[in-house]
C-alpha cells in the first residue's frame, strides 16, 4: 500500500522511524501509543490530494498536521495512521493593500505572514502566543486568538475564504473575496476551529488591517491579591472601554516567569497588562488608570513602545516558563467577563484542595483562561499520559467554568485532552448533529478519528 502511495509522490512520504517518532506528540504534552505508519510532508495542493485518495481508497486513518505547536492533543499521530502535514506549504500567494487581503499557503508561520505583510503596510491581527511558532493552518484549526483578540478578533473574524482537501480528495474552494457576502451556508465558518476533522485547510484568504494602529499606550498595574485583580479586568470592560489587549497573570505564574527571565516577580501577587490604541488611546489609558486605582491597583504607564513591549514580553514568556517546571497540562477554558473572579477564587480552591500548583494567566479582555496543572512525578497511569489526580482537579475546574456560563476551550481546542466533557457542554442533541455534520464531509471516518468526538 505504501509502495502504491510513494510511487505518486516519491520523496514527499517519510517513513523515516525518527522523524515517525516525533509526530507522536505536540505541545500539549501528551504522546501517543506508537508512531505513525508514514509522514506526507507535502509541498502543494496537490500532495495533500494524492495522499487524501489514497487514504480514502484504503481506508487509512489521516491526521493533519502544522507545526505541531497545538496544546490539545489534536495533531498527534497514533499507530495505523498517516500523518499529512501542511508545514512545507508556505508560500505567500498574493498580497492586495487595495483589498486588505492575502492569500496564503497553510504553512506559513504566523509571524512570517506580519513580516511579509510590514513592507505593505498592512497586519493580520490574531497573534497567540505561540505566533513565532505555529503556522495559519493551525491557527485556523483552532481558531485561535492572542492577546489582541480583545479589540481585533480571533481567527474566525480574519478568514474570508478557505481552500480544503476532503476526506475523498476532492478540493473545496469556500468564502470569498469580498468584504460580505450570504450566499449559501457559511461553510467557511464552520471549517474554522473544526481541528481537521472535516478536511485539510491547504489554502486561506485572510482579512487584513493597517498597520499604523495610531497612539498606543501601555499600562501595568500590580494587585495585592488575583481577586482584585480579576475585578479590576472585569471593570474595564463592563466601562465600555475595549483595550487592544487585557492580560492578567497570577502570582504563581509571574514567580514561573521571573524565574525563567532572570527578573524579579515573585512579589507580586497578580498583574495586569492594559494597552489602548487608536485616536481614543490616551482618554481610554487615563479611564483605566482610574479603574485600576479603585480596585487596589499600583499602576504606571510606560514610558514608550519599547517598555511597553518589553512589558508584553513577560507575559508571552509564560509558556516558555512553564516548560521549565517540566510536564504541564496546559488548560483552555473561557467565562463571561464578569465571572473572572469567581473563576480565579475556584482556582484557588482547587489548588488547596487537590494539593496541585496551577499557574494561570487570562485574556482578561475576553475571559479565556489559561490554567496551567503542573505535574511533579506520576507513574503514567490515567488517560493520555495524565495522572488520575490532575484528571480529577481538571474536572473539578472544568464543571466550575460551565456552571459559571463558560466554555470547556476558547482556543485550544478539543483534541484528545476534553473529549468526555464535550457532552456536559453541548448536550447530547448538539453532539449527535455534530457528529452528522461530520460525516457529510467525511463518511468513512478517516479524518482525524478519535479527536474531538
Amino acid at each position: 500500500m505504501l509502495e502504491q502511495l510513494r510511487a505518486e509522490l516519491g520523496e514527499v512520504l517519510v517513513t523515516d522511524p525518527v522523524a515517525l517518532d516525533a509526530l507522536r506528540a505536540d505541545k500539549s504534552g501528551q504522546r501517543s501509543d506508537g508512531p505513525p505508519l508514514a509522514l506526507v510532508e507535502a509541498r502543494e495542493v496537490a500532495h495533500v490530494q494524492a495522499a487524501l485518495r489514497w487514504a480514502h481508497a484504503h481506508d487509512v486513518p489521516v491526521v493533519p498536521r502544522g507545526a505541531g505547536t497545538g496544546l490539545a492533543g489534536g495533531a498527534i499521530g497514533r499507530s495505523g495512521e498517516l500523518v499529512v502535514s501542511t508545514a512545507r506549504m508556505t508560500r505567500v500567494l498574493e498580497i492586495s493593500a487595495d483589498d486588505e487581503l492575502a492569500v496564503v499557503e497553510a504553512g506559513l508561520v504566523n509571524a512570517a505572514l506580519n513580516a511579509a505583510l510590514a513592507p505593505h503596510g498592512l497586519w493580520y491581527a490574531p497573534d497567540p502566543a505561540s505566533r513565532d511558532i505555529s503556522t495559519i493552518g493551525g491557527n485556523i484549526a483552532t481558531n485561535a486568538g492572542g492577546l489582541m483578540c480583545v479589540k481585533y478578533g480571533v481567527t474566525r473574524e480574519a478568514v474570508l475564504g478557505l481552500a480544503v482537501v476532503l476526506a475523498d480528495g476532492r478540493l473545496l474552494r469556500l468564502g470569498r473575496r469580498t468584504v460580505k457576502g450570504v450566499t449559501g451556508y457559511d461553510l467557511t465558518a464552520l471549517f474554522i476551529g473544526s481541528e481537521g476533522t472535516l478536511g485539510v485547510v491547504v489554502e486561506a484568504t485572510l482579512r487584513l488591517r493597517r498597520l499604523d494602529r495610531g497612539e498606543v499606550v501601555t499600562l501595568s498595574a500590580a494587585f495585592p491579591d488575583v481577586a482584585a485583580a480579576a475585578a479590576a479586568a472585569a471593570a474595564i470592560t463592563a466601562a465600555g472601554i475595549r483595550p487592544a489587549a487585557l492580560e492578567l497573570l497570577d502570582a504563581s505564574a509571574l514567580e514561573a516567569i521571573g524565574a525563567h527571565l532572570g527578573l524579579d516577580l515573585g512579589a507580586r501577587a497578580a498583574q495586569l497588562l492594559v494597552q489602548t490604541d487608536g485616536a481614543a488611546a490616551a482618554v481610554e489609558a487615563a479611564a483605566v488608570l482610574a479603574i485600576l486605582g479603585a480596585h487596589g491597583g499600583a499602576a504606571e504607564r510606560a514610558a514608550d513602545a519599547d517598555e511597553g513591549e518589553r512589558l508584553f514580553a513577560v507575559r508571552r514568556a509564560f509558556h516558555p516558563a512553564m516548560e521549565r517546571l517540566g510536564t504541564v497540562l496546559i488548560e483552555d477554558v473561557a467565562v463571561p467577563r464578569s465571572a473572572l473572579p469567581d473563576m480565579f477564587a475556584a482556582i484557588g480552591r482547587i489548588e488547596r484542595e487537590h494539593g496541585i500548583r496551577i499557574p494561570t494567566v487570562a485574556h482578561a479582555g475576553d475571559g479565556n483562561l489559561h490554567p496551567n496543572f503542573v505535574i511533579t512525578a506520576h507513574d503514567g497511569s490515567g488517560e493520555v499520559g495524565v495522572p488520575d489526580e490532575v484528571w480529577a482537579a481538571a474536572d473539578d475546574l472544568f464543571r466550575e467554568c460551565l456552571r459559571l456560563g463558560g466554555t470547556l476551550t476558547g482556543e485550544h481546542g478539543v483534541g484528545l485532552l476534553k473529549r468526555r466533557w464535550l457532552r456536559d457542554e453541548l448536550g447530547d442533541d448538539a453532539v449527535e448533529l455534530q457528529r452528522g455534520i461530520k460525516a457529510v464531509f467525511d463518511p468513512t471516518g478517516i479524518l482525524n478519528p478519535g479527536k474531538v468526538f
